[in-house]
């Protein structure tokens, strides 16, 4: 069975198209308009091992904010529309990714219900023209619609790009650890039956 997805969402303020396939290469096509942004979804396509593909225009001349979030939204629809039923799936998902200085740690639970826990104390408010408040908005866009409960801690890190990598990365790989199909589970992995 083919775990994919495709999504677009369009509004007054974006136009987003995201390609989705939970069974990739780690491949991706970024084209959000915000380059930090095309950087570490590319490391959750990476460390995921999931192709994706996003094209988005937004209303920069204002700022990324609609932009980033709305990039979150879609993705987190096509990562729901991808795990259909989420039979057989290993539902949650962790990891700690280091780099240099920054280490973070990323745990997910692919619960049917939207909950984030956010603590990244970023060392400065930009990273180049990133402003660092949107990677919360990235998350908590993500979760509301793939229906997750995710927590997000940077443990350490005095480089604002790293403590922001870090979570990235370690975002895609407990997802990736998350959505894999386990061969001793036939059914929703819940007490309830559903997720």
């Amino acid at each position: 069975m083919a775990r994919q997805a495709q999504v677009t969402r369009n509004t007054n303020e974006t136009q987003i198209s995201v390609t989705l396939n939970l069974d990739g290469a780690g491949r991706g096509s970024f084209a959000t308009g915000v380059p930090f942004l095309d950087h570490m979804l590319d490391q959750v396509a990476r460390h995921g091992v999931f192709d994706i593909d996003v094209a988005a225009h937004g209303d920069l001349h204002i700022d990324a904010h609609h932009t980033v979030e709305d990039i979150g939204i879609t993705l987190g629809q096509a990562f729901a529309q991808a795990l259909g039923d989420k039979k057989g799936i290993r539902r949650y998902g962790h990891a700690y990714v280091p780099l240099d200085e920054a280490l973070s740690r990323v745990v997910i639970d692919l619960s049917g219900r939207p909950g984030l826990d956010f603590k990244i104390a970023f060392v400065r408010a930009r990273i180049g023209e990133f402003d660092v408040d949107l990677v919360h908005e990235f998350f908590q866009g993500f979760i509301n619609h793939a229906q997750v409960t995710l927590h997000i801690d940077n443990l350490k890190g005095d480089n604002a790009h790293h403590q922001a990598e870090t979570a990235f990365k370690a975002f895609g790989r407990a997802l990736r650890m998350a959505v894999e199909i386990d061969s001793r589970t036939a059914g929703v992995p819940s007490t309830k039956g559903t997720l």
